[in-house]
């Protein structure tokens, strides 16, 4: 008896990063988000590794149903979007593990053990602001609380994105400092 190939549908949407895109799946590829900023750090990941091979992708990053592919900024996503959608594709029908370990669970996670502050923090980023920003192919991690100063990683289309300055500043941050009165200011790390 011969066994069915899975099939997969693979669609695009445009985030706010002019150079991200997402390639989007019909269910779901993880449930923690990984975002792999250099060909070293995909070593675990068979899928962002193959997409590192192409020279102008400079950023993998897999969430929920979608990844996103950051490219470089000389060449246009008509020239390389179908060579990265069948790509991705084709990975996905042949059903290949996306890790070779997974990975570990991620710093937004609440924890009893936290500090109250910092799991009210973390409870407001991933009920009010992770949504949204996955929405734009995404996702924003806690890293610390100190002073009154909210680290975050960004990672995704998010992270040199030209839009996510404002997104901090007017959203983010106004949104932690209106619900946390002891929030002063959201940073983002490593941007």
């Amino acid at each position: 008896m011969e066994t069915q190939k899975r099939v997969v549908n693979i669609y695009t949407e445009t985030p706010p990063n002019p150079n991200s895109m997402k390639f989007c799946a019909e269910f779901q590829l993880v449930s923690e988000s990984v975002d792999f900023a250099s060909p070293t750090s995909a070593a675990n990941c068979p899928l962002a590794a193959d997409l590192f091979r192409f020279s102008f992708v400079k950023r993998v990053f897999i969430s929920s149903n979608f990844i996103t592919v950051t490219k470089a900024d000389d060449i246009d996503w008509a020239d390389i979007s179908p060579m990265l959608k069948s790509l991705i594709k084709g990975y996905l029908e042949e059903e290949k593990p996306l890790f070779i370990t997974l990975p570990g669970s991620s710093a937004y996670e609440v924890n009893p053990n936290d500090p109250e502050i910092v799991q009210k923090i973390k409870s407001l980023l991933d009920e009010y602001i992770r949504p949204a920003v996955e929405q734009d192919g995404g996702a924003i991690n806690f890293s610390s609380f100190e002073d009154g100063i909210v680290k975050v990683q960004l990672q995704g289309s998010c992270s040199g994105c030209p839009s996510s300055t404002v997104t901090l500043k007017a959203g983010i941050e106004n949104l932690l400092k209106r619900m946390i009165p002891e929030v002063k200011e959201v940073v983002a790390e490593g941007v």
